[in-house]
């Protein structure tokens, strides 16, 4: 019997498994930056700041200070204001709103990402075999609202429920994350559900630990995979891998436990 027939749901990670980002941050902090007059910034000292920026912001104030109760847009200010400051880029208040204007609108959009060719096909083959699709996803509200339907990723054709860490407080890798997912399923149990993600820490990890099956993707052949192998992950290239993975009609083993 084939693991799919046994499935109840099967929930994704999305940056990095169903889309990824177009270009480098730099393209988009550069081209705010000379529509407002000024020069293009550094784009390696850009990274390096918006890196440490963002860390230092998600520690304080998690989940998008969702617990701080920080409206996005000023919670995307401060630290795209620290990531030009930590970058050696200071500007008047004028002119950093209009550059700071422009980066949020162009990360609230599509414009920065693209969608794997093989996302919305499996997606849609699985709500078709009558499994419920979630998204599970350390992201904010624009995602599930803006973002993930101008790619063509759509609530009710290619998912069905979404769980972000802006819009419920809990991020990965914390499990309740995934027990919200559970109940937002329907309440499937843990066995008959399978989580794909591309991070063993945050993906692999945590499903487990709630009993989910879970499978991670190496889509950029990353040398962390052979490691993820070896630690008893199902690793797979691509969604067509896993498609055929789930299909094959004999004794599977998942996770570290066998289903036959």
């Amino acid at each position: 019997m084939s693991l799919i027939s046994k499935l109840k749901c099967i929930t994704f990670d999305v940056t990095g498994t169903l889309i990824a980002y177009k270009g480098e941050l730099g393209d988009y902090y550069c081209m705010a930056a000379k529509a407002a007059g000024k020069p293009c910034p550094d784009y390696k000292r850009m990274h390096e700041g918006f890196k440490t920026a963002y860390t230092d912001m998600a520690k304080k104030y998690p989940c998008f200070g969702f617990a701080a109760k920080i409206p996005n847009i000023e919670w995307w200010r401060t630290c795209v204001k620290d990531s030009f400051i930590r970058a050696g880029y200071e500007y008047d208040d004028e002119t950093f709103e209009n550059i700071f204007k422009r980066i949020y609108a162009s990360f609230g959009s599509s414009a920065p990402y693209s969608v794997f060719p093989d996302a919305q096909p499996f997606m849609r083959w699985l709500r078709q075999k009558g499994v419920t699709v979630g998204l599970v996803s350390n992201a904010e509200y624009r995602y599930k609202d803006v973002i993930l339907p101008a790619l063509g990723l759509n609530k009710g054709s290619e998912w069905d429920f979404g769980v972000f860490s802006g819009v419920v407080g809990i991020e990965k890798p914390d499990k309740k994350i995934y027990e919200i997912a559970l109940e937002m399923a329907g309440n499937v149990t843990p066995e008959e559900t399978l989580h794909i993600g591309d991070s063993f820490r945050k993906d692999y990890l945590p499903a487990r630990a709630v009993g989910m099956h879970a499978a991670l993707l190496d889509r950029f052949k990353t040398l962390e995979a052979q490691k993820w192998s070896e630690e008893g992950a199902p690793v797979f290239p691509d969604l067509v891998s896993v498609q055929e993975w789930l299909t094959k009609e004999e004794t599977i083993k998942v996770a570290g436990s066998n289903v036959n």
